[in-house]
């Protein structure tokens, strides 16, 4: 596929770029080489695929979220700085 030194240059316009004649040459040619790659992607015959969110079929593979007591909740709070009705007491933030 072709693109002109005019579509080049309005892509830079758009971005606020200033190109000079060697960028808009080598742009021209990266993009035209862009687009034929998307045109070969575009010509892969899909039809018998199955459709897939990702390429791994399995999802929410996160343990369950539940509520477990600490058992020794001493040890934990002894690394505290401060502590306050059981619990890690740190400075107001707000």
């Amino acid at each position: 596929m072709n693109v002109s030194r005019e579509e080049i240059i309005h892509m830079a316009n758009l971005a606020d770029l200033n190109l000079s004649e060697e960028e808009i040459q080598k742009y021209t040619k990266d993009m035209e080489d862009i687009l034929a790659f998307a045109n070969e992607i575009n010509k892969v015959n899909t039809d018998n695929l199955d459709e897939s969110i990702t390429a791994n079929e399995r999802y929410n593979i996160l343990r369950k979220d539940e509520v477990k007591e600490f058992e020794d909740k001493d040890a934990l709070l002894q690394n505290a700085p401060s502590q306050k009705n059981g619990m890690f007491h740190i400075p107001k933030m707000i």
